[in-house]
């Protein structure tokens, strides 16, 4: 019995598995940010993710979304039984500096969208009058 094989030996996988890429194992996720007036928004796509599985942090100035993804999937046929599972982690980093209010930031999950409001701070005016002697 012959089998037609990719021509492409790098997505040899790919065929043979029913044409679905593997998951890459460094699979970051995308985001989105804009701004108005008053705030940054990030909008990271994190589909398939439960709200469990994901935190946000800052240190040192800098805002952190981990996520973790643990996927597990189980085919029986009458020829074969194959179990394939899709552990990893990953994270995004963004630098706050002093432009963002970081006491009153806001965070939502729904349908795999996080959403991340970063209100900005008000400016500190730093102008000091020096009398002459």
């Amino acid at each position: 019995m012959l089998v037609k094989l990719s021509k492409d030996p790098l997505k040899l996988f790919e065929d043979i598995w029913s044409g679905t890429p593997a998951p890459s194992a460094a699979a970051a996720f995308n985001v989105d940010i804009s701004e108005d007036e008053s705030a940054f928004y990030i909008d990271a796509e994190l589909p398939g993710i439960a709200k469990e599985q994901i935190t946000l942090n800052i240190e040192d100035d800098v805002l952190t979304i981990k996520a973790e993804r643990k996927q597990e999937s189980e085919e029986n046929k009458k020829d074969f039984h194959r179990i394939e599972r899709t552990y990893g982690s990953f994270s995004r980093s963004f630098n706050l500096g002093e432009i963002i209010d970081q006491e009153h930031i806001n965070a939502d999950f729904e349908n795999g969208m996080l959403l991340v409001t970063l209100p900005k701070a008000v400016p500190v005016k730093k102008k000091k009058e020096i009398s002459i002697r």
